[in-house]
């Protein structure tokens, strides 16, 4: 059996050679699954180096570093991810939240008032996490969450149970066709935007993610063009539409935006740097 300190010197260059993680990500993975198998804090693992390992833990913890050695997303194999502060289930249902959407979850924020009544609606809510980083924020608000995926509304539903946050409404719905009548003050929405075919969809993480949460035709637009021509109907007088997408779609979104009468269009920058979330605002005219 190893120590906790043998396994850190050995599996953390293994796995980042691997899968090319670099070596302080690579150490973090280790230690991750380090914490799943012994059900201890990762200050734990920094305590006791020294600690053995039993055989049963050993077992459980190799057969966790083969499925993250043929490359299946660690969030997958913990069946977790944190996000915006909150611990959430995530399943191959769902597609694995990232650290660059919480970019989306900020801006929202900005233009939903701190206290009294508002309603947001979030599209494509897959594990919930904007919705409910959203409603965990503004308890206030009530937050419609779609999702054309019975799997993916399962987790999300299972994730608001376990948080505790009730001010979600989670709706199955092809976008807006479930929506008839409703009006909200600001939409969201992290849809699919990857072009068909797109050389990425055969790498890393999103080789194990659903396909149907991350393609969206030749260009990667079709979906934001429904979302987009769609949403006047669906918004109040006043409101945002607010849209992640991909690294070069900016200026796309942008136009098209501007084509269905939004004002203020804009684009904002992620942690990188790269314009990631572009939205507006439709002033309706009585």
């Amino acid at each position: 059996m190893r120590s906790i300190q043998d396994i850190l010197q050995s599996d953390v260059p293994n796995l980042n050679t691997t899968l090319d993680l670099g070596a302080a990500t690579a150490r973090i993975e280790v230690q991750s699954l380090l914490q799943q198998v012994l059900a201890v804090p990762r200050s734990h693992l920094l305590a006791h180096p020294e600690q053995v390992l039993t055989a049963a833990q050993q077992a459980a913890y190799d057969g966790l570093l083969q499925r993250r050695l043929r490359g299946e997303p660690v969030a997958y194999i913990l069946g977790e991810r944190e996000f915006f502060g909150l611990n959430l289930k995530v399943t191959p249902a769902t597609l694995i939240p990232r650290p660059d959407t919480e970019l989306l979850v900020e801006l929202a924020l900005q233009r939903i008032p701190a206290h009294g009544r508002f309603r947001a609606l979030d599209l494509g809510t897959g594990s919930g996490a904007i919705a409910l980083s959203i409603a965990h924020a503004r308890p206030e608000a009530q937050v419609t969450a779609v999702d054309a995926s019975a799997a993916a509304l399962a987790v999300a539903r299972e994730n608001a149970l376990r948080l505790g946050i009730r001010n979600v409404d989670m709706v199955r719905s092809d976008w807006f066709a479930a929506l008839a009548g409703r009006r909200y003050g600001l939409i969201v929405s992290n849809p699919p935007y990857v072009a068909a075919g797109d050389e990425h969809l055969v790498q890393g993480d999103l080789r194990f993610e659903p396909a149907s949460a991350l393609v969206s035709g030749a260009d990667g637009l079709d979906d934001i063009r429904r979302i987009v021509d769609q949403a006047g109907r669906f918004l109040e007088d006043s409101s945002w539409l607010l849209l992640e997408h991909g690294y070069d779609q900016a200026g796309a979104v942008r136009v098209l935006l501007e084509q269905c009468g939004f004002i203020g269009v804009f684009s904002a920058g992620d942690m990188a740097g790269i314009a990631r979330v572009s939205g507006g605002k439709l002033m309706k005219t009585i």
